[in-house]
């Protein structure tokens, strides 16, 4: 069994002290979502549906089979993923999103829809803070 630090944040509406095993899971899946390659990959079998192994790195572009083999076995792990060996020679392994994975792809889509109606005012404030310097 895990033991886990107190829990530093309380619940925004009840004022309770967070559980600290939800505290280290919320932790551990932002800093999951906020490496690149997980989100992309998301994106990526959210639009494709099973994907091969290979097609997953073309189409997630510029990561290494090393990173994509470690992206999706921390996926598979994470419940996100699951991957399907099929027994042929060459082998074929595909994966796809769990419902899990999509329920994630889903809540990071506000992201998105948050990046595009706000892009213009990051512009600008990053151009503002370049020019003070």
């Amino acid at each position: 069994m895990t033991a886990y630090p107190p829990a530093r944040i309380s619940h925004p509406e009840t004022g309770e002290v967070a559980d600290p095993r939800v505290e280290a899971l919320v932790n551990e899946v932002i800093g999951r979502v906020a490496d690149k390659w997980t989100m992309l990959i998301l994106e990526v079998l959210a639009e494709h549906g099973e994907t091969r192994f290979t097609r997953v790195g073309e189409l997630v572009g510029g990561i290494s089979q090393k990173m994509l083999t470690q992206t999706l076995r921390q996926m598979e792990r994470d419940g996100l993923v699951v991957r399907t060996v099929h027994p042929v020679i060459p082998p074929k392994v595909e994966y796809r999103l769990t419902d899990l994975g999509f329920t994630l792809a889903e809540a990071f889509c506000g992201v998105w829809t948050w990046a595009e109606a706000n892009i213009d005012r990051i512009e600008a404030a990053r151009a503002a803070f370049d020019a003070r310097k």
